[in-house]
């Protein structure tokens, strides 16, 4: 990882995903202090459709296809998102990710996430205070 790169900064880009949005600055920064910066040449597999792959990314710079059933559904670019669920859950990914151009992306793994929330009861509280408030969203869009 860069030197230059602060933890402000890793905070902020997490806090864009929202099931982090909702987090104190205190907890934020115990998540950006798991997450990696990483580089990748264009053409570099991030995710995998139908495997369980226990990824979180956010995009720094760079573009990522997201493909599903070998389609593109959507290109993603700088302050974006993906992963989110298999952070959880560690389930199937839905679609594939691949990197369109040289990406830099801050990446956290399930298996990082899943030991600060076992040595982290504020984190593991807010994280399924978040997850409750998105199900109660989707719950309310539901047509009945």
């Amino acid at each position: 990882m860069d030197l230059w790169w602060a933890l402000d900064e890793k905070m902020d880009l997490l806090q864009r995903a929202p099931l982090f949005a909702g987090l104190a600055r205190k907890q934020l920064g115990a998540i950006a202090h798991i997450a990696d910066l990483i580089d990748v040449p264009a053409g570099t597999a991030l995710t995998h459709e139908g495997r369980h792959e226990g990824y979180f990314f956010v995009i720094v710079s760079g573009t990522v296809r997201i493909e599903q059933g070998g389609r593109l559904i959507n290109t993603l670019g700088a302050g974006d998102f993906l992963g989110e669920i298999a952070l959880l859950d560690g389930g199937p990914r839905t679609a594939s990710a691949t990197a369109e151009t040289a990406c830099r992306l801050l990446s956290v793994t399930r298996e990082r996430f899943h030991d600060l929330l076992d040595t982290s009861q504020s984190v593991r509280a807010a994280i399924l205070e978040a997850v409750g408030q998105r199900m109660r969203a989707i719950d309310a869009d539901a047509v009945i």
